[in-house]
């Protein structure tokens, strides 16, 4: 009896690459698949949601932006060492695909498919290629580009397919949710940043919210997502001004409150982008500075092309201003309710689907150059 076809995923150690991944291996399973991970020692800490039936593989990798002269100089060798080992991996069990999520663990895969002529193709979660997902958009070392942000910005002569951003199920649970627009009730803000980006988030919201009309202030509810170390002063400074406020490190209901939410607050991550859109819901994004080529601008860029997102970059971002921002959303109930729409017209709450429609596509054209 033959075997069940193999998906080979390959994917860095972030939860950026791996969540998208995870949900693409889940669905190629229920489909009969058998789909084997080849991560690295970080990407293997993010792999304990993935289903106990995917085989995970750590392979030799290193980059080329960490570490000291040593290290940089051996990369080469690693990755050189990680490939040979993915040859003999596929010669061995050979994948009917290989996919590639981004981040330098995924070299070894990619490289070794390029190889042996298999088919192949590589998922970009941002609006800007990562670098190791840049190099093989080009010369055709891949078969397919997906892009989860459109638009995604491209090497000249390559074509990408829009097939969005995987989601949680929690998200799709609450995938166009009805929005209930501003009004004379209570209203619900909701605030969220990366651990890295969240800081600037916690300096400036609070202050901007006490600047809104006291009439306003006092129907609003604000959930707010702080780090650790800045929970307590959050917390102090909404309870000083009078403002309700619930101010945590993480939510682990973000889904629902997304849904109960009339305004969101967030940076530009590629997942965060997608959840709004999915869920629906009007949005202020504050792209991260510090993100690798800006890409959370670019991330930002087809909510606010579609009039569901207002951007403030973060070199713009101070209290007056974005307090304007804010009273311009809840004080215009009708414009809200059009964000609102703008966001779910441009979800992808098929993301999944669309991969996994790639993936079948490559796996049914066989041998490739």
């Amino acid at each position: 009896m033959a075997k069940p076809p193999l998906l080979v995923i390959a994917a860095g150690g972030t939860g950026g690459h791996m969540f998208p991944a995870q949900a693409l291996a889940e669905a190629m399973l229920r489909r009969g698949w058998r789909v084997k991970l080849s991560t690295d020692a970080r990407g293997a800490r993010y792999t304990g949601g993935f289903p106990h039936v995917v085989r995970i593989e750590q392979v030799a990798s290193a980059t080329f932006a960490r570490g000291g002269a040593v290290a940089k100089a051996a990369a080469p060798f690693r990755i050189a060492g990680g490939v040979i080992s993915a040859v003999a991996a596929m010669l061995r069990d050979r994948p009917a695909v290989v996919v590639g999520f981004g981040g330098y663990p995924s070299i070894p895969a990619i490289s070794a498919a390029k190889i042996l002529r298999l088919p192949r193709m590589i998922h970009e979660q941002n609006g800007i290629l990562g670098k190791v997902n840049d190099f093989f958009a080009r010369k055709e070392r891949v078969n397919a580009v997906a892009c989860g942000t459109w638009p995604t910005k491209l090497p000249g002569g390559v074509q990408g397919v829009h097939t969005g951003n995987p989601v949680r199920a929690a998200v799709l649970d609450k995938a166009g949710a009805p929005y209930i627009p501003p009004g004379d009730y209570p209203m619900s803000l909701l605030v969220i940043g990366g651990s890295q980006g969240a800081r600037i988030l916690s300096d400036v919201v609070p202050e901007a919210i006490t600047m809104l009309p006291e009439a306003l202030r006092a129907r609003l509810r604000v959930a707010h997502q702080a780090r650790d170390e800045d929970e307590a002063r959050v917390t102090e400074f909404y309870a000083a001004a009078g403002i309700k406020a619930d101010v945590q490190p993480f939510f682990t209901d973000i889904p629902r409150r997304m849904s109960e939410a009339q305004l969101i607050i967030s940076r530009a991550g590629a997942s965060s982008v997608a959840d709004i859109s999915v869920i629906g819901r009007p949005s202020i994004l504050i792209p991260f500075a510090a993100a690798a080529a800006d890409h959370q601008t670019a991330n930002a860029r087809g909510l606010v092309n579609a009039g569901a997102a207002i951007l403030i970059p973060e070199s713009r971002l101070e209290p007056g201003s974005l307090s304007e921002q804010i009273e311009a959303v809840f004080s215009n109930p009708e414009a809200a309710v059009k964000m609102a729409h703008a966001a779910l017209d441009a979800a992808r709450p098929d993301a999944t689907e669309r991969l996994v429609e790639m993936v079948e596509g490559l796996a049914g054209k066989g041998q490739n150059e």
